[in-house]
């Protein structure tokens, strides 16, 4: 059971990691930060499916392993001096609801309207904890830079 789960998991991160660093191609992120990129979408990855896993509502679920991203992105653009996008984007590209949007024209179109309306729901719902996600993940890191950066503290170079 426990050599099961550790499989899933292991066969889930390389998948990821592999589909975001093909992502990372097509989105032209430099080179050298490829793998960067792959990690930060594992990172999402993995937080998703762990608190899946826990049993958390898709909500809290896309909103929390946003949160985590975020804070990796900004992390690693300061660190390897990159702009946020190449980390960001690349590494949300896992979590976005892409196949709700499928199957919300799916069922809309096959005239199971209210099929088509919970899933809509469903999906804007997890778009929306996505954006919340990265606009709180993103305010966190510059409200930290900003208490950084106040008289009397030690400045830092962002």
């Amino acid at each position: 059971m426990i050599a099961q789960t550790i499989l899933h998991y292991f066969i889930q991160m390389t998948s990821c990691m592999v589909a975001v660093i093909a992502f990372s191609a097509i989105f032209h992120a430099p080179k050298k930060e490829y793998l960067y990129c792959g990690i930060s979408g594992t990172i999402g990855w993995m937080v998703y499916w762990v608190l899946r896993d826990v049993g958390f509502s898709n909500l809290v679920i896309n909103f929390t392993a946003t949160v985590v991203l975020t804070l990796f992105s900004w992390h690693m653009s300061m660190h390897r001096r990159m702009p946020v996008s190449v980390y960001l984007i690349p590494g949300i590209f896992p979590l976005v609801p892409g196949s709700g949007i499928y199957y919300t024209a799916y069922y809309f179109f096959m005239g199971f309207r209210g099929m088509a309306t919970a899933k809509f729901v469903s999906t804007m719902e997890a778009a929306g904890a996505i954006t919340v996600g990265i606009m709180l993940g993103s305010y966190l890191i510059r409200f930290n830079l900003h208490m950084g950066n106040r008289p009397g503290k030690q400045k830092i170079n962002t």
